[in-house]
């Protein structure tokens, strides 16, 4: 018996020594992989590019679901939440994690300056039809239980416009321009907007800078798409004349053609270097064919020039005598500069020598626009 006792002590002992660091381990590392459900607030992203520029915002879209939102739902002002370390909370901004705002690159938001990054966005709703859009640099917590206003990246005072009804929360962009968006919260019968803003022409002068040392910058046609860029968009005109002449000359990859000799007489000319940039073009239009320059010269009646437009006109008429679409560009040259009896003759040429019922029917309408005395332009 003292054998059979000896025995059972021995493996109650060893189990022991088994299962208790067992059961210490799984206290020390409980398990935490839950699954990732449907949920009723279900997650959204929307992302505005603007210029070169992202805005991105990720949030979860609850439903109205027949409850009262506002001042209810969603309180007035700032409020305790009974949870969390906040005294005082703003509304998360939808739902569940976080609402995040992320910006490539430095913005004016309402006018004030925010630098790229990601934030926590929450908001304080006034009866007033007034909001107040806080930009956390917390952009991890839950909701707006652990807001801290020492945190504050940025906020800004909106005002707020009734809409018609938007069963789910939503956010969107409109008023989008070539530097900047409007950025909205929508949901149940209330718009929240605060406008976004990029000083796009110096960040994406920036950007070419730095693109042009790398392998975009092996290419030719990468410095006549910066040179151009530079000169339509307020940049450097010498930095551009410096970037057009390395694709003209002087790289392993320049080649002289109709495109960047253009776009040399345009930057010339707009350095007031006049008779340089019509060498450019003159030297241009020996290379270019017939629609090249047409459109070249249609390019200028866009820019305003139509003086300048007519002369080219006029050259490639010289240098492709008798084809199409020749008088078509000598008609437009004269519209623009509002001779409508010369335009109406070259453009009664051009529809002889239209190559196709699509251009004939093209040419007919504007006759009928010069006739009752408007410009085709």
């Amino acid at each position: 018996m003292e054998q059979i006792y000896s025995l059972q002590g021995q493996v109650a002992s060893r189990l022991q020594k088994m299962v208790f660091p067992l059961l210490l381990g799984l206290m020390a590392y409980p398990i935490q992989a839950q699954l990732d459900l449907p949920r009723g607030s279900q997650m959204a992203r929307v992302t505005q590019r603007v210029g070169i520029s992202d805005i991105t915002i990720e949030y979860s879209r609850p439903a109205v679901n027949g409850r009262e939102i506002w001042g209810a739902l969603v309180p007035y002002g700032m409020n305790n939440l009974g949870f969390g370390s906040a005294a005082e909370s703003p509304w998360r901004a939808g739902a569940n994690e976080n609402t995040t705002f992320s910006l490539t690159h430095d913005a004016l938001v309402e006018g004030e300056p925010l630098p790229a990054g990601t934030y926590g966005l929450h908001m304080v709703v006034h009866p007033d039809n007034r909001a107040t859009v806080i930009f956390s640099n917390n952009s991890g917590a839950w909701g707006s239980y652990f807001y801290d206003p020492s945190e504050d990246a940025l906020r800004v005072e909106v005002g707020t416009t009734e809409i018609p009804h938007t069963e789910w929360l939503e956010y969107g962009f409109t008023d989008l321009s070539a530097n900047g968006a409007t950025a909205s919260l929508r949901w149940e019968k209330k718009e929240i907007p605060f406008k976004v803003e990029f000083d796009t022409p110096s960040l994406t002068m920036a950007f070419i800078r730095q693109k042009l040392q790398n392998q975009e910058g092996f290419t030719r046609q990468s410095w006549e798409q910066a040179a151009n860029y530079a000169l339509n968009n307020g940049g450097d005109l010498d930095e551009a004349l410096g970037w057009i002449n390395a694709a003209i000359s002087g790289q392993f990859f320049s080649q002289k053609d109709f495109n960047n000799l253009s776009i040399k007489a345009q930057i010339l000319d707009a350095q007031g270097k006049t008779e340089a940039s019509e060498a450019a073009i003159d030297e241009a239009m020996q290379l270019g064919t017939v629609f090249q320059v047409h459109g070249y010269g249609r390019q200028l009646i866009a820019r305003g020039q139509p003086e300048q437009a007519l002369r080219v006109f006029q050259k490639n008429a010289k240098n492709h005598k008798n084809t199409w679409p020749v008088d078509y560009g000598l008609a437009r040259g004269y519209s623009a500069l509002g001779d409508y009896q010369k335009a109406l003759r070259h453009l009664k040429i051009a529809r002889e020598r239209a190559p196709d019922e699509l251009n004939q029917n093209a040419i007919e309408a504007n006759i009928a626009k010069l006739e009752a005395g408007e410009d085709i332009n």
